[in-house]
């Protein structure tokens, strides 16, 4: 991991937003109260880092059409509700943002719709405003690379150069099919060893980032702002 980094591609849920298990504890009232029951550990499992589409396929082959939209329709109610009482930002995000100095952007499973309402809960969008994009502006969501080569297309930046800050198992997959190192946060949810592998190192907070970062690319870091 040694070449130069021109950019730093964030995941959101999970990496910017603790907003993980709001999403899980949802998916699986919702879906078990339609009549597949699942698990919180199984929609982890199952769901944790594809699209909207792709967890929409999973649900309608199991469901229907007419019971994934009435999902659809329950969850965005719920989880907006569980936002609104109590969302917070990733523990640490906030001084590992004010100590990066390399470009970032936002590259994530949700809509920009969810987006502006999780990141401006957690007052997190204005940092991000016209760098985020969305797997709804590709074709195929994670485990595909296309969202993370499009956020790359759309920066400037080459794949190689890139680093990808990702917190699911699917996200993980998709950065490297990108051709991008990836800096594997599971302070979350997400177990380490399901973000372990190549071009990967996996740690679990925050506040490490700029160093690791550092550490990846010699990349400029605010002094005085790492710790650990």
């Amino acid at each position: 991991m040694t070449d130069a980094i021109e950019l730093v591609i964030f995941d959101c849920d999970g990496v910017l937003v603790d907003s993980e298990p709001i999403a899980v504890r949802t998916h699986s009232a919702v879906l078990t109260a339609l009549g597949w029951p699942l698990s919180e550990a199984e929609v982890m499992e199952r769901f944790v880092g594809r699209s909207t589409a792709s967890i929409n396929e999973l649900i309608e082959a199991r469901l229907g059409p007419e019971l994934t939209a009435e999902a659809g329709r329950r969850f965005e109610r719920l989880h907006a509700e569980a936002v609104d009482a109590g969302l917070a930002p990733v523990d640490g995000i906030a001084e590992a943002l004010a100590a990066i100095t390399l470009p970032t952007c936002v590259a994530s499973s949700g809509s920009h719709a969810k987006m502006r309402h999780t990141l401006g809960r957690t007052g997190l969008h204005a940092h991000f405003e016209g760098r985020i994009f969305s797997a709804t502006q590709v074709a195929r969501g994670k485990p595909a690379p296309d969202l993370f080569l499009l956020a790359a297309r759309e920066m400037g930046a080459d794949p190689g150069r890139c680093v990808v800050v990702e917190d699911s198992r699917y996200g993980v997959q998709a950065a490297r099919a990108a051709g991008m190192r990836v800096l594997g946060y599971a302070g979350g949810l997400t177990p380490a060893e399901w973000l372990e592998g190549p071009d990967t190192v996996v740690f679990d907070d925050m506040r490490e980032l700029p160093r690791l970062l550092a550490a990846a690319g010699e990349a400029p870091v605010a002094s005085g702002s790492a710790q650990g």
